[in-house]
């Protein structure tokens, strides 16, 4: 019997694809798995029992991702998953910062009681007018699953779309439209193009990168939108800019003090994945991820450790070993079950980083003490007997 904990509700949709023999628990510690969504894990003790957290969300900002891989702990996301609701959104700020459409939707409600006001919309309406984005230059940077997916719908709409990713996967290039332009310089990007949308990972090298030297390239009346981490944005510089005119507009899915006070700035309460779809899309998948990785040993979108998959286990036994990266450990690991006279009938091992990973069906089910020896290897960090 495995058992599950959900930090937060997870949809039902999702929930119910656990084999029959999983149940759910309200007690981290004894829990196999935790499904996650925005309950933040930083202050939580991480029991030694705990074997793996499916994010069912892209971000993983809210996981203590270096602890739990020194504990062995797999964390999973799910990427792409709920990336049509954050393009959907996208499209929107790029609508209602080219047309002043909430400074109108706020005039009809502040004049609801004008008897006239058929006859005063006439006189009052070019106060709110804007501009069409079809044939503006968008710069897109990230062209991850939805980077690509904006990317790919602003060139239906008629926008001379500019994209930037030096990481670009080759999925993701087989994804996007030949309409893209490919630019291996951001800087063409903060210079050229009329409206700027920044789709990448909040790390060190991003934290802050719209910053006063960027808005500084840009061109005026410039508008920015941020859908993807709060913090990718320096807020006093982008204050500057907008009151200075540099920038026309800032659209922003991250309410924040600083930001809530600008003026011009349109923000949203995180509303990028906050539909049914994208919530049930997010829960299906990171339940197949888990029951994956807890039946089979096979780790596919995780955050922390390398990519592996042997599909389903044929063989008597399967042991899975997660470790350090570091010279001689599968000599080291081979070498104790050929002495316990356990013969490997297939093996995988995947790197990443500092961590790696090895997956080795056996003809015979492990003693436990060859466990216990597996164990005992200088840098092995968790050994699981998954068959």
């Amino acid at each position: 019997m495995k058992k599950i904990q959900c930090l937060n509700p997870i949809a039902a949709c999702g929930t119910e694809l656990f084999p029959a023999d999983y149940t759910f628990t309200d007690q981290m510690a004894e829990a196999d798995a935790v499904l996650v969504r925005s309950a933040s894990m930083h202050e939580l003790e991480l029991p030694e029992g705990l074997l793996a957290v499916g994010r069912a969300g892209a971000g993983v900002n809210n996981i203590p991702l270096d602890e739990c891989a020194k504990k062995g702990i797999v964390v999973f996301n799910t990427p792409g998953a709920n990336a049509n609701g954050v393009k959907e959104l996208v499209l929107a700020g790029l609508f209602l910062a080219s047309r002043d459409i909430a400074g109108g939707l706020a005039w009809c409600k502040e004049n609801a009681a004008d008897p006239q006001i058929a006859k005063t919309t006439e006189k009052s309406k070019k106060a709110f007018a804007g501009c069409e984005i079809k044939g503006k230059k968008l710069g897109v940077i990230g062209l991850g699953a939805i980077g690509a997916e904006v990317a790919n719908a602003a060139t239906h709409l008629g926008m001379d779309v500019y994209g930037y990713d030096p990481y670009i996967s080759v999925n993701a290039a087989w994804r996007l439209s030949r309409n893209v332009k490919h630019i291996t310089n951001v800087d063409t990007i903060f210079q050229e193009c009329d409206y700027i949308t920044i789709h990448v990972p909040l790390m060190e090298s991003t934290k802050g990168m719209i910053n006063k030297e960027k808005l500084d390239m840009m061109k005026d009346g410039v508008v920015v939108l941020n859908f993807a981490r709060d913090t990718l944005v320096n807020d006093d510089d982008m204050a500057e800019a907008l009151a200075s005119g540099k920038v026309a507009r800032y659209v922003s899915d991250f309410p924040n003090p600083k930001a809530a006070n600008m003026d011009r700035v349109i923000l949203t309460p995180h509303l990028g994945a906050s539909t049914k779809e994208s919530e049930d899309n997010c829960a299906v998948m990171a339940v197949k991820e888990l029951t994956d990785y807890l039946e089979n040993g096979n780790i596919r979108n995780s955050v922390n450790f390398p990519a592996c998959d042997m599909g389903v286990c044929q063989a008597e036994s399967r042991i899975a070993v997660l470790h350090m990266n570091i010279p001689n450990m599968i000599g080291q690991i081979t070498g104790i079950l050929a002495a316990q006279g356990v013969n490997i009938t297939d093996m995988t091992n995947k790197s990443r980083d500092k961590y790696a990973y090895t997956l080795l069906d056996l003809e015979h089910k492990p003693e436990a003490a060859t466990i216990e020896k597996l164990k005992a290897i200088e840098g092995v960090l968790r050994v699981r007997k998954v068959k």
